[in-house]
C-alpha cells in the first residue's frame, strides 16, 4: 500500500512538472512571439501587402514609407480589459492610385497614417477602431466625359461599378470607428461631365457645432427634423474653382463620419456657394447620405438675374432684375418614380416686386418639367422689362447681358434664348394682385398661365386689368423652330377713359371707353424681328372722349401736343368717336381706316409704320364741320421713327376741301368691321355706333 502511495506521489509530481513545463513553454512562446513582433521589420511585408491590396481593389496601392506595428495600453478601458493592449499600426507615404483608363494621378495619398485596434470586440464580430489619425492627405477626384471616374472602386470581376452603393452584407460584422484626427485635407476635383473643376480643403472644426445652432429657430429645416436627434457639425470645408466656365467659391460644414453610417437618420449639411453674381445657400439634412433617400433643406438664392441659374441648376427661368428668394427644398430620392424636387413656401424679391409660391421640378422623359404657382402681392411693372429685353443698357449689363439696345431703336433687339426652352417643360400660373406703375399706365392686376413644351411657350391667357377693363391676350412663341415663329391675339375691352386719364377733371364724368384688338404673327428671335416680319391687323375704337394740349402734356405725348395745338389751339375738344384699322404686311402697318370725329371737325389720318425700320410716315388732314373754319391750310405730318417721331406742317401741299368726306365713301367695309368693337348695353348706343353705321350705309354728314 505504501508502494502504491509512493507511485501516486510520483505521478502527481510528474503531472505538475509536465503542466509547469507546458506553461513555461507557452509563456516562452508568447515572450518569443512578443519579442518577434516587437523586433520584426514589418517593412518586409510591404511588397506582399502592396501586391494583394492592389489586386483586391484593381488599382495601384503602395506603402512607400515605413510600416510599423506597436502595442499601446488602452486609454478608455478599465479593470482586466486594460491589461489587453491595442495593436497600433503606423504607416508612411501611402498611395492609392487610379484606374489607368481615367488618370495617372493618385486618388489618395497620405504622408502618415496611425490606426489603433481593440481586440476584444472581435469576439462580438465588431471591428473596433478607437482612433485614427492621418496627415498630409491629398485627394484627386476625376470623371471623364464617358462617365468613368476614379472614385468608384471595382467589382470582383475588375469592372468599374458606376452605380455602386454601400454594401448591405448580412455577415453580421460591423465596423465601429471612434475619434478621427487629421490636419486639413486638400482635394482636387475635375469633372468633364459637369464641366467643373475645384480645389477644396476639408478640416476638423475646433469644436463640434450643434445643428440647432446653425439652423434658424422656426425655420423649415428645424421643423422638418422635429424631435429627432441630428448629429453635430464636425467638418468644415472651403472650395473654389469653375463650374460651366463660371468661377465659384464656397464654404460650409458637414456632420461626422459616424453620422454617415446611421440609417434613416438626418445628416447635417450646410453650404454657401457664390458663382459669378449668384449666391446659393443651403442648410438642412440628408437621410442616409451615402445612399441619399431624402433631402430636407432651407434653400436661398440671390443674384443679378434669375436666368443665370440655368448654368448652375439647369432650370430654365426668365431674365429678371436682381432677385433673392428663400424657401424650403424637399425631395424623396428613395423612389422608383421620377425624382422631383419641391421648392415650397418660398418668399422673395425680384427688383422691387415681391414673390411667393410653390414650385416642383420633376425629372423625367422626354424632358424635366417645372410646375407650380407664383403670386406677387405688388408687382412693379418695370420689373417685367427684362422678359422681352426692354430694360436699359445699364440694367442689361448688370444682369450679364452682352447685347445692347441701339440708341435710335425703340423695339427691343435682345434675342430670346430658345435653346434653353428645349431643355425642359413648364406649367406655371402667375398672379400679380396689384401692379405698381407710372401715372400714365393705369394697370391694375395681372394673371397668366404659362406652359412650355418642347421649346414652345404659350401664355394663355395673359390678362391685365387696365382702367376698369381688361387686356386679354394669347401669346404663342414657338422656339422649336429656327427662326422662332410667333403669334399674338389681343382683345382690349371696356377701358374707361375716366380711369385712363385720372388727372383730367373733365374726363371724370365721361362714360367713354377704349376698345380694340390685334392679331399678329411674325418670325424672329426678338421683339424687333418678330414685329419687323409680322402680318395681321390692328383695330381700336374710342368713344365719348376729349382732347386738348393739356391732356397731351399730361400724357407725356409731345407729338400729340404739337398736333392738337396746330389743329385746335388751346381749346378742349370733345371726341365723338376715334376709329382705326391698320393692316400689317411683312412688318409694314398701313392705315385702312383712321378717323377722328370731333364736335367741330373730322380728321383723317393716313400712312404707315414700318416696324422693320421703325420709320413713321403719317399725314393728318382735318376738315371742319358746319361754320367752323380752320386756319390750317396744309396737312400735318408725322415722320421720323418710333423712338424719335418728328411732326410738322406739309407746307408744300394744300388741304383739299371735301376730301375727307369723299374718303368716307371708300371705307364702308373696314368701318363695318369696327362696329364689332362697339358693345353698349341693349338699350343704349354710343357716338361710335352712329358714326360707323353712317359710314357703312354711306349716309355720313359733316
Amino acid at each position: 500500500m505504501e508502494r502504491h502511495f509512493k507511485d501516486g506521489n510520483r505521478a502527481m509530481t510528474l503531472g505538475k512538472k509536465i503542466a509547469l513545463a507546458v506553461v513555461a513553454i507557452v509563456l516562452l512562446s508568447l515572450v518569443a512571439l512578443i519579442v518577434v513582433v516587437m523586433t520584426f521589420d514589418w517593412n518586409r511585408l510591404k511588397p506582399t501587402i502592396n501586391e494583394r491590396v492592389s489586386a483586391a481593389i484593381h488599382r495601384p496601392f503602395a506603402i512607400e514609407g515605413d510600416l510599423e506595428l506597436s502595442w499601446a495600453s488602452p486609454e478608455d478601458e478599465s479593470g482586466w480589459r486594460s491589461w489587453i493592449p491595442w495593436p497600433h499600426i503606423h504607416a508612411e507615404d501611402i498611395h492609392v492610385g487610379s484606374p489607368e483608363a481615367v488618370t495617372d494621378e493618385d486618388l489618395l495619398s497620405l504622408a502618415s497614417l496611425d490606426i489603433e485596434f481593440s481586440l476584444l470586440p472581435l469576439m462580438d464580430k465588431t471591428v473596433s477602431i478607437p482612433h485614427i489619425q492621418f496627415s498630409g492627405a491629398e485627394a484627386s477626384l476625376v470623371r471623364l466625359e464617358n462617365g468613368k471616374n476614379n472614385w468608384t472602386f471595382a467589382l470582383g470581376n475588375g469592372e468599374q461599378d458606376t452605380a455602386a452603393e454601400p454594401s448591405n452584407s448580412d455577415s453580421g460584422w460591423t465596423v465601429d470607428v471612434g475619434d478621427i484626427a487629421f490636419d486639413p485635407v486638400n482635394v482636387h476635383y475635375d469633372d468633364a461631365v459637369l464641366t467643373a473643376t475645384a480645389d477644396a480643403t476639408v478640416r476638423l472644426l475646433g469644436e463640434p457645432i450643434a445643428f440647432n445652432d446653425v439652423a434658424e429657430k422656426g425655420s423649415a429645416a428645424r421643423q422638418a427634423v422635429g424631435d429627432r436627434d441630428v448629429a453635430d457639425y464636425v467638418f468644415g470645408w472651403k472650395a473654389e474653382g469653375e463650374y460651366q466656365n463660371q468661377a465659384f467659391d464656397g464654404e460650409g460644414r458637414l456632420g461626422g463620419l459616424d453620422a454617415l453610417r446611421l440609417r434613416d437618420a438626418p445628416y447635417p449639411l450646410q453650404a454657401t456657394v457664390e458663382a459669378g453674381a449668384t449666391r446659393v445657400s443651403v442648410n438642412g439634412t440628408l437621410i442616409d447620405p451615402l445612399a441619399p433617400k431624402k433631402i430636407d433643406m432651407d434653400l436661398q438664392f440671390a443674384g443679378q438675374n434669375l436666368g443665370d441659374l440655368y448654368d448652375i441648376i439647369g432650370v430654365t427661368l426668365p431674365d429678371t432684375p436682381p432677385y433673392s428668394t428663400q424657401g424650403h427644398l424637399t425631395a424623396n430620392l428613395d423612389t422608383q418614380e421620377a425624382l422631383s424636387f419641391r421648392y415650397r413656401n418660398f418668399d422673395g424679391q425680384i427688383g422691387d416686386s415681391d414673390i411667393h409660391g410653390d414650385l416642383t421640378y420633376q425629372m423625367g422623359e422626354p424632358r424635366p418639367s417645372l410646375e407650380g404657382e407664383v403670386v406677387s402681392q405688388q408687382l412693379r411693372f418695370a420689373d417685367l422689362a427684362p422678359l422681352i429685353g426692354a430694360d436699359s443698357n445699364a440694367e442689361k449689363a448688370d444682369r450679364g447681358e452682352a447685347s445692347q439696345q441701339p440708341e435710335d431703336k425703340l423695339l427691343p433687339v435682345e434675342e430670346f434664348d430658345t435653346a434653353q426652352w428645349k431643355t425642359m417643360d413648364a406649367n406655371v400660373k402667375f398672379t400679380a394682385q396689384r401692379i405698381e406703375h407710372g401715372d400714365s399706365l393705369p394697370l391694375e392686376d395681372l394673371y397668366t398661365h404659362i406652359t412650355l413644351e418642347n421649346g414652345e411657350i404659350l401664355l394663355d391667357p395673359l390678362r391685365f386689368g387696365v382702367a376698369g377693363g381688361n387686356l386679354n391676350t394669347t401669346v404663342r412663341l414657338d422656339g422649336s423652330q429656327e427662326p422662332m415663329q410667333s403669334r399674338v391675339d389681343m382683345h382690349i375691352r371696356h377701358l374707361l377713359l375716366s380711369r385712363l386719364f385720372p388727372d383730367v377733371e373733365l374726363m371724370q364724368n365721361s362714360r367713354g371707353e377704349l376698345n380694340g384688338g390685334a392679331t399678329l404673327s411674325g418670325t424672329g428671335n426678338s421683339v424687333a424681328s418678330i414685329l419687323g416680319t409680322s402680318n395681321g391687323d390692328l383695330q381700336m375704337l374710342v368713344n365719348d372722349g376729349l382732347i386738348s394740349q393739356n391732356l397731351m402734356e399730361l400724357a407725356g405725348l409731345n407729338v400729340g401736343n404739337y398736333l392738337v395745338g396746330k389743329l385746335f389751339g388751346d381749346e378742349q375738344v370733345n371726341i365723338n368717336c376715334a376709329a382705326t384699322n391698320l393692316e400689317v404686311t411683312d412688318g409694314l402697318a398701313k392705315t385702312r381706316f383712321f378717323l377722328i370725329d370731333t364736335e367741330n371737325a373730322l380728321i383723317k389720318i393716313d400712312g404707315t409704320v414700318n416696324f422693320a425700320t421703325e420709320a413713321l410716315d403719317f399725314t393728318i388732314e382735318p376738315e371742319s364741320k358746319g361754320a367752323r373754319v380752320f386756319t390750317l391750310r396744309s396737312p400735318l405730318y408725322v415722320k421720323g421713327t418710333l423712338k424719335n417721331p418728328s411732326p410738322g406742317v406739309d407746307t408744300g401741299s394744300l388741304l383739299a376741301r371735301g376730301a375727307v368726306g369723299a374718303f368716307l365713301g371708300t371705307v364702308a367695309t373696314p368701318a363695318a368691321a369696327l362696329l364689332a368693337l362697339v358693345s353698349p348695353s341693349a338699350d343704349e348706343t354710343t357716338p361710335c355706333n352712329d358714326f360707323l353705321s353712317q359710314i357703312k350705309t354711306g349716309t355720313s354728314s359733316q
